[in-house]
Formats: structure tokens, sequence, C-alpha cells
């Protein structure tokens, strides 16, 4: 009896000393799994463009149409691959995006404050657009959804980039 447990304990010791695997994501190949995958992403990429374009008229909005199109994304980090994801959004991509949602909010709100109005008072806008300032409002907000939208579907494909691959850049990915 005391054989097993000594028999147990090496094996034990033996599985230890294996080293993990490299990647924190292995890849398995499903062709079910990836063709399902690319039917739905027009559908989801589709609605949250719905959300963002109607978020200034019903419920939704920049934040929820953010985190569906990043969500219709990461379907296809683990439909595929991370490197074929990588290759597709890179991290500068990434970047240009999270840069260019925030530069359009803070654009709308200063060319409010250049127009003679407070930080994102949109009623201003109808000075350089050729409507009345309650549809300025609207189309004020519209601007302000379009750049949370795309904040937030570049920030939150960065982190599960960032998670699903333990942190390394395209470079380093094995």
């Amino acid at each position: 009896m005391k054989e097993g447990y000594k028999n147990l304990i090496a094996q034990t010791a033996e599985s230890e000393t294996v080293s993990p695997p490299k990647t924190m994501v292995q890849q398995y190949e499903d062709v079910i799994i990836q063709t399902l995958t690319r039917l739905l992403i027009p559908f989801m990429q589709l609605f949250a463009l719905y959300v963002i374009a109607h978020g200034h008229h019903s419920p939704g909005g920049g934040f929820q149409g953010g985190c569906i199109l990043s969500a219709s994304f990461i379907l296809l980090c683990v439909a595929y691959d991370i490197r074929w994801a990588k290759a597709r959004m890179s991290e500068t991509l990434n970047t240009i995006y999270i840069s260019l949602g925030v530069i359009i909010f803070a654009g709308v709100g200063f060319i409010c404050l250049i127009l003679g109005g407070n930080y994102l008072d949109y009623s201003w806008l109808h000075k350089i657009l050729p409507v009345d300032p309650v549809v300025a409002r609207s189309h004020g907000i519209l601007f302000i959804e379009i750049g949370v939208g795309l904040t937030v579907m570049a920030v939150m494909i960065a982190l599960y980039l960032n998670l699903a691959s333990g942190g390394k850049h395209e470079d380093e990915l094995i």
C-alpha cells in the first residue's frame, strides 16, 4: 500500500516538471463554428451600428454599440486564432481608433466652445450646420455617440487581446 502512495507521489512530481503551454489560447479548427461566425458577424455589426446611430433617440448609444462591435471582433478571435485577429486589428490601428474616438468627442465640445456656447452645448452647432438648434442638438449627440462607440470598441478589443495573448505584441506571439 505504501508503494502505491510512493508511485502516486512520483507521478505527481514528474507531472509538475512538465512545462505549461506557451500560449493561453489553443486553436482547434472547427468548420461549423467558423462558418456560423462568418454568417453571424455582419448582423452583429449592423445591429451595433443601429444601436450607435439611434442612441440619441432610443435606449442604447455609443457604449452599448461599441461593446457589440467589440464582441463581434472577439467572436472572430475565438473562432479563428489570436494571431489571425491581431493581423487584422494591430495594436497601432487599435490605438488610432481609441484616439480618433476621443478626438471626435472632444472636437464636438471644442467646436461648441468656439461657436460661443458651453462645452458640449450642441445647440450652437446650428451656426455651422444648415439646421435649427433642436436638430443641431440631435446631430451633436450623434457625433458624440460615434466617438464613444469607436473608443469603447477599441478599448474592449485591446483588453481582450492583451488578456488572451498574455500581453505579448504581434511580433512576440509564437
